[in-house]
């Protein structure tokens, strides 16, 4: 049998048991080795406060709100950061016993069809602890980073780093996101600037530990003062957004430069209120950048396609796991404490900076 995290309603999660998949002929097989947890999205399912439980989602048209809910409660599959060994494949599209990345949800088995589901093979050297990222996660950053580029030089990027090389870049939460967006961006070299700004004290220590200049929240407009570039002209070139609080958007606004821009990876499950729209954004010129992961910027599809998010991801996982392992990856537990792992996060009574869950006992950490 097989066990899926199963949502059943707010603050109610539960596993349940599936029959054992089988793979198709031209599938393969995966057994579960790492799944992550995504403690902004998957939590709104668990607090009841995702959209989509709400209203609905008219995707031709890019519309909420034209029907009912778009989801009900049980929520089964959610998830997007696992990690799984091969054992059994029917396809030449990869063999049994590598290590894929995926983005099934959390379950201990998945059948997987070459056609339907993207997977990212992991080189023998990675460590698998860190594939969690290689599928979803890190090309979701990595995404961040090419809006920025594609905002300075339109379909003229040849690198990942084009938008940051050179210029005083800020990065807004040091949550995983912003974590990632500033370790992309750190490798840019060349003068770049990369401050982290956030408003808890231990996270910034991991920032800092990553080598990058961190300052807390209610410190940050000094670089406004410090980056001056000109007569009524100080602030940051660009600026990544990767806190889903609406006072994290307000703040990134307020700390760019006239006519600079903000590319927000973040999620508001609550709206955004508190930005007002007639003050920075309005008086300096700013510029909003979306960039999630549902699509490049356009003009740049193809040469830039999630497999190659992944590929800059995988390399960056090679120059920073010891960081990762040491200081993002703070809870491994075994699949079955998931529910109470899950309940935990949402309520608060535990805290986690990237919590995973894993097959072996040997594993469990934190």
């Amino acid at each position: 049998m097989a066990e899926v995290l199963s949502i059943d309603g707010p603050e109610r999660v539960s596993l349940i048991s599936e029959p054992m998949p089988m793979a198709a002929p031209g599938g393969f097989l995966v057994e579960t080795v790492y799944s992550g947890v995504s403690a902004g999205t998957e939590l709104t399912y668990v607090k009841g406060t995702n959209p989509y439980l709400n209203t609905s989602w008219d995707p031709e048209l890019g519309l909420f709100g034209t029907g009912g809910p778009m989801m009900a409660y049980p929520v089964r599959g959610i998830g997007y950061m696992q990690v799984g060994m091969v054992v059994d494949s029917r396809t030449d599209a990869v063999a049994v016993g590598r290590i894929v990345a995926m983005a099934y949800g959390h379950r201990t088995a998945y059948a997987a069809d070459p056609k339907r589901d993207r997977f990212v093979e992991l080189p023998p050297d990675l460590d698998p602890l860190l594939g969690i990222y290689a599928a979803h996660m890190g090309p979701i950053c990595a995404n961040g980073l090419l809006h920025a580029a594609h905002d300075l030089l339109g379909t003229g990027v040849r690198d990942l780093r084009d938008g940051v090389r050179g210029r005083r870049v800020v990065v807004v939460g040091a949550g995983v996101v912003g974590l990632l967006v500033a370790a992309f961006a750190a490798g840019a070299g060349a003068g770049t600037e990369v401050v982290v700004v956030d408003e808890t004290p231990a996270r910034l220590c991991v920032a800092a530990a990553l080598g990058v200049e961190t300052l807390l929240a209610e410190d940050a407009f000094q670089l406004k003062r410090r980056w001056r570039h000109g007569p009524n002209d100080h602030g940051a070139d660009v600026v990544f957004q990767c806190r889903g609080q609406e006072r994290a958007l307000v703040l990134a606004l307020k700390l760019l430069r006239p006519q600079g821009s903000a590319i927000d990876l973040a999620f508001y499950t609550g709206g955004a209120g508190l930005v007002r729209l007639g003050e920075e954004f309005h008086h300096n010129g700013l510029s909003l950048r979306c960039a999630q992961i549902g699509r490049v910027p356009r003009g740049l599809a193809h040469a830039w396609d999630r497999d190659r998010l992944s590929r800059e991801t995988v390399e960056l996982l090679h120059r920073i796991g010891p960081w990762l392992r040491e200081h993002v990856i703070t809870d491994v537990v075994r699949f079955g404490k998931a529910p109470e792992l899950l309940r935990d996060l949402a309520a608060r009574r535990r805290q986690a900076l990237q919590a995973v869950l894993c097959r072996d006992v040997q594993d469990e950490r934190g």
